[in-house]
């Protein structure tokens, strides 16, 4: 087996099956850490919340403390005033079992509601939801069509998830050089997925053209992140490079941690 056919876009490849529409259903792909019990909730809420000043700063003392029953009863009328954070709020608690019992169907609907007036979080997250079906019917057009809402907004996680959509063609025409570019604004924005991906795009002149030198860079700046497939990538590439192409990588991943 020669060192390029060894590379990979996730430590659980395996050959046959289709790797990247395969992270989407196996909860892979990104959503700002929201949903999963005893993860990211608390970091992934007070992130939404630091963006809202006033009545919800009651609402975030209570997440800080693991307060989440508190939490949940200050959102609430919030949330039924139609403040779009205060019903992602209920959506992620209502979707991960925290303060309440778990409940995907109401999670989609306080989603649904943010997702409405512009939350690109809630828009993320209820992406997944059709993408997975939890809480609603599967469907992939309707997958894309919230992920590209949120990802017009720039958020990152959103523009990874899209250009997956794109990679797959699922729920749009598949379409390898728009999986790129989306995968590039994330990459950009130092998500270690899309810099991964977008590394094996670059070595398999998927969607770009082909360039070890930039495939390498992209690995790099994954690596430097923690991420371990881009680091055993990285490494696999570089044993299909001469030393002034390794030199150049580098050279390029500084400048861009460096800005």
């Amino acid at each position: 087996m020669s060192s390029l056919s060894q590379l990979r876009s996730a430590p659980s490849e395996q050959a046959g099956k289709s790797t990247l529409w395969r992270a989407i259903k196996a909860d892979r792909p990104s959503a700002a850490g929201a949903g999963r019990p005893g993860r990211s909730i608390l970091t992934f809420l007070t992130f939404a919340l630091s963006r809202t000043a006033g009545p919800l700063e009651d609402t975030n003392a209570a997440l800080q403390r693991g307060d989440y029953a508190t939490a949940y009863a200050l959102a609430r009328p919030l949330a039924d005033r139609g403040i779009a954070v205060a019903q992602l709020v209920l959506g992620v608690m209502h979707g991960g079992g925290h303060g309440v019992p778990r409940d995907d169907a109401e999670a989609a609907n306080w989603h649904r509601r943010a997702a409405d007036q512009g939350c690109p979080e809630a828009q993320t997250i209820l992406g997944l939801m059709y993408a997975k079906g939890h809480g609603v019917s599967q469907n992939d057009a309707k997958a894309a069509k919230w992920f590209r809402k949120a990802a017009d907004q720039d958020h990152a996680a959103a523009q990874s998830n899209l250009g997956l959509m794109y990679a797959e063609g699922q729920g749009v025409a598949q379409n390898d050089a728009e999986a790129a570019k989306w995968f590039r604004k994330a990459a950009d924005k130092g998500l270690v997925e899309a810099q991964t991906i977008l590394g094996l795009m670059y070595v398999k002149g998927q969607g770009v053209a082909q360039n070890y030198v930039l495939a390498h860079m992209w690995f790099n700046l994954a690596a430097a992140q923690g991420g371990a497939g881009a680091l055993a990538n990285r490494d696999l590439l570089a044993r299909m490079m001469t030393p002034a192409q390794i030199a150049e990588a580098h050279r390029l991943a500084h400048e861009r941690t460096t800005k």
